[in-house]
């Protein structure tokens, strides 16, 4: 388990649960942490045309947040379309996930398995971009320094609790000390994007989305349109990375 004063877990045995390498699309491999068993879907970057080389020039590892898994529409969004871009997308599910639990636990407990993962994202040998929605987002936010993240990605960010607006967690967001960028629907209760605070994160705004990025069938824009703004924004921002 961790121990008081240290940031690291011991990483286990790591095995993949399709056949071949977890190169292979939609390969998963599971990861063992001190929270418990974890588990990784690839969506490996396409390989250049006429080249053997993978296309990959970076990972964006993306997390769930804690009342959904890796199905959500985002996520699934930025897996379809990121690969043919040269990103190997990373989905993530936590262990309390993996068990089947409804309740995600303290975030203390979410960052230990994070960190236990950070070995098996970190295995391809390219830069990592740690990202997450709504509690994967702070995940990534408070552990990006000491993981040696590329950037983070931070997906409908909880700013606050609904009707809360003095319950800011904007410290975790602005103590990320490495490239961000949030995407927020713009009916998000968690935090509107006018609400977020002066920073040097770049934002997203998903017009009428709310937590989810679901949009109302009354909205100008459709949810096709909406998932395009996600992963348009996202593409200009990795593509402009170091």
């Amino acid at each position: 388990m961790e121990t008081a004063g240290t940031t690291e877990t011991t990483e286990t045995a790591r095995t993949t649960e399709t056949p071949g390498t977890v190169e292979t699309p939609g390969a998963v491999e599971t990861v063992e942490t001190d929270a418990g068993t974890a588990r990784i879907t690839w969506h490996p970057a396409k390989k250049k045309t006429g080249k053997s080389e993978s296309g990959a020039r970076l990972v964006l590892a993306v997390s769930h947040g804690a009342g959904g898994g890796i199905e959500a529409r985002d996520l699934q969004a930025l897996a379809a379309v990121l690969p043919a871009h040269g990103v190997t997308v990373a989905l993530v599910e936590q262990p309390w996930r993996v068990a089947g639990k409804k309740l995600a636990p303290a975030p203390r407990t979410l960052d230990v398995g994070w960190r236990g993962l950070w070995p098996a994202l970190t295995g391809p040998g390219l830069p990592v971009v740690a990202g997450g929605r709504s509690a994967g987002a702070r995940v990534a936010c408070r552990t990006a320094t000491e993981l040696g993240a590329h950037a983070v990605l931070a997906l409908s960010f909880p700013l606050h609790p609904p009707g809360r607006p003095e319950k800011s967690r904007a410290a975790e967001l602005l103590g990320a000390g490495v490239p961000t960028l949030v995407v927020q629907g713009g009916n998000d209760p968690f935090g509107r994007p006018e609400e977020f605070p002066q920073g040097s994160y770049e934002l997203v705004e998903v017009p009428y989305g709310d937590h989810g990025f679901a949009v109302p069938k009354r909205a100008p824009v459709d949810q096709d349109e909406s998932l395009t703004v996600i992963t348009d924004g996202v593409l200009k921002w990795v593509s402009s990375l170091p």
